[in-house]
């Protein structure tokens, strides 16, 4: 496996258990319907888990353009691959959410809701307001990158290796996620990479969901801008920390 199909796969991973669980929580009729918000962040923290195990011996499992970007900001990775990991990324992002289609499509058709169809694609303001919800992604990235640059070695890297321990290397990022998710996560969903929105908001608005709405384009850029901001504040804080 190369790295840009490890990329792809392993966000396709990502997104098909992470907007999975999203989707088992919030459409009608499903046997998770009203888990809530503790069901949520805990099956996306163990969707990163799952990409990560798949992803690291081949690519580092970026599966995030900010961690991509922040890492080679930082001088941890070659400028040269980003644009490579980014499409594996996206494409990979678009995939699984595809499938989460796929897999719920009956439960799509029956729920009247067309914003919780859309929450089970892309991520979504709990109050509306431009500012806050930048400052939430930016934020949010910021933890995740920051904290990503400080475990054990987190150059993230190509090594044809396991991760770590074995796969109880990934744990470290699956807290991570799990915990930002719990603690900044309720006002915009957390995003935290722009491929996990971006991508299945663009599947959701081009494939034919049961009675969907508009896809909140006017929205889109938040998710795509703010964690990209906070990785790369993240990157430059460290390497001002670590010169």
């Amino acid at each position: 496996m190369n790295p840009f199909l490890a990329e792809f796969i392993g966000t396709a991973l990502m997104i098909l258990l992470g907007n999975g669980v999203v989707a088992n929580v919030v459409l009608t009729g499903t046997k998770g319907n009203g888990g809530g918000w503790i069901v949520i962040t805990t099956a996306w923290a163990l969707a990163v888990f799952v990409a990560v195990v798949v992803a690291a011996p081949y690519s580092g499992a970026h599966l995030n353009p900010a961690v991509t970007i922040a890492l080679a900001i930082s001088g941890k990775f070659d400028w040269v691959q980003v644009p490579i990991y980014m499409i594996a990324q996206m494409l990979g992002a678009m995939l699984g959410a595809f499938l989460v289609w796929i897999k719920y499509k009956d439960h799509f058709a029956a729920t009247d809701d067309q914003g919780l169809k859309l929450a089970a694609f892309s991520t979504g303001p709990a109050i509306r307001n431009t500012i806050s919800n930048l400052s939430s992604e930016i934020i949010g990235a910021f933890v995740l990158l920051f904290v990503i640059f400080y475990f054990t070695n987190a150059e993230i890297i190509e090594t044809k290796a396991p991760v770590g321990l074995g796969s109880l290397g990934a744990i470290p990022v699956m807290f991570l996620v799990w915990a930002i998710g719990l603690s900044l996560g309720g006002t915009t969903g957390y995003a935290i990479n722009p491929v996990r929105d971006l991508g299945p908001r663009l599947m959701h608005s081009i494939l034919p969901v049961a009675g969907k709405g508009p896809s909140d384009w006017a929205y889109s850029w938040i998710p795509v801008i703010g964690p990209l901001i906070g990785a790369s504040l993240a990157a430059l804080l460290y390497l001002a920390l670590n010169p």
